[in-house]
């Protein structure tokens, strides 16, 4: 399995998963920057994502939306707010209306993804930091901790694949 760990603090308003890859830095790197490739393994499973802007640059905005099993889709959005390439991504994240427009009401989250090198192998840690409590549980409660961790169970067969092209 991918993922190696997933930690819950209330005290930090914070959930960290930590995964490791057969696959270098720079290749993981990839996985964020395309959205292509992101799309495959941003959303869980049953939930796949579609990224229909992705401004990979710090100030860019990325919107997407997940379709659920019976066709139901969810929007996010994604303001990037820092960029050190190939080790370190930050941005906040957030729920969106049918048009795009983020949902206050959800509130913000901020991700911070970083790579590490383990010698040819990669240690991703994405820390993602809530505004209160409240929203962490509601985030938690709607099931956050396992679809993070399905997603990033696919990433995996997304590095196999890519690697043999």
């Amino acid at each position: 399995m991918t993922v190696i760990s997933s930690t819950k603090s209330t005290e930090a308003l914070s959930f960290t998963l930590v995964a490791e890859f057969d696959a270098d830095v720079e290749r993981v790197w990839q996985i964020w920057e395309d959205p292509r490739q992101l799309e495959r393994w941003w959303g869980p499973p049953t939930w796949p994502a579609t990224f229909v802007k992705h401004e990979f640059t710090p100030g860019g905005e990325a919107s997407y939306y997940m379709t659920g099993p019976e066709g139901e889709k969810a929007g996010g959005w994604w303001r990037i707010t820092a960029i050190e390439a190939p080790r370190r991504l930050e941005f906040d994240d957030g729920f969106a209306d049918d048009d795009g427009a983020p949902v206050e009401a959800m509130g913000t989250t901020h991700a911070t993804v970083t790579l590490e090198d383990l010698g040819g192998r990669t240690r991703m840690t994405v820390l993602s930091t809530f505004e209160s409590e409240e929203q962490m549980g509601k985030m938690i409660d709607m099931g956050m901790e396992d679809g993070m961790k399905e997603a990033a169970g696919q990433i995996d067969a997304l590095l196999a694949e890519h690697s043999r092209a």
